[in-house]
């Protein structure tokens, strides 16, 4: 993990003494996260700020351009195709950073873990802003009326007293129906399949 971190660090020409991130990602995908906005953050607020626009809109692309999440996916690819596909793949314009990263975990054989990273860098860019990040994870996508009322039941709540909520939602077919919530160090589960699995542990006991 240390390694990869001192590699984007030194591609953006940073170190990590004089900024610090605001919170901890103990995850590998969240050491590559941190060591890139410890990156752009030592440049400047600005320079943060431009490097959180262009990997939502990478992120964005991977989602939406299937050509782009085959190439971010496939596995069969050498070092140098990839290399060489990554300049033509990230929009002209971007921060550098945002290359230097995809070319770090192109290296390390890491680059399927891309959006990982990318959804543990917008974890510290809302911290970084005092944004409270609210995953709301369901079966199927909500729409907007949806997520309003999600934000609407928690602004009131002590957690997110002094904070600009970031309602997120993320897909899961698993949870059957219902919702996850994640906010903050609390989670609520009102998942269909967190019904089924009390009610199986409850059929277990007797």
């Amino acid at each position: 993990m240390a390694s990869a971190m001192r590699s984007v660090l030194s591609r953006g020409n940073a170190t990590a003494q004089a900024v610090k991130a605001p919170i901890q990602l103990n995850s590998l995908t969240g050491t590559y996260a941190t060591s890139t906005y410890l990156a752009a953050l030592k440049k400047s607020p600005k320079d943060l700020e431009s490097l959180a626009k262009d990997i939502e809109a990478f992120d964005k692309k991977i989602k939406e351009d299937a050509k782009v999440s085959a190439f971010i996916q496939n596995p069969t690819l050498s070092a140098s195709e990839r290399t060489k596909a990554l300049s033509s793949v990230v929009p002209s314009g971007s921060s550098p950073i945002l290359l230097n990263l995809l070319t770090v975990l192109s290296e390390n054989g890491r680059l399927s873990s891309a959006p990982k990273v990318f959804q543990d860098f917008g974890s510290l860019i809302s911290a970084y802003r005092g944004e409270l990040e609210v995953t709301v994870t369901s079966a199927e996508p909500l729409d907007n009326k949806a997520l309003n009322r999600v934000d609407k039941a928690l602004q009131g709540t002590e957690i997110a007293k002094g904070k600009t909520l970031k309602v997120v939602n993320r897909v899961n077919p698993s949870v059957l129906g219902g919702l996850l919530v994640d906010f903050g160090d609390k989670s609520i589960d009102l998942s269909a399949s967190s019904k089924v699995n009390r009610f199986n542990a409850a059929l277990t006991r007797e």
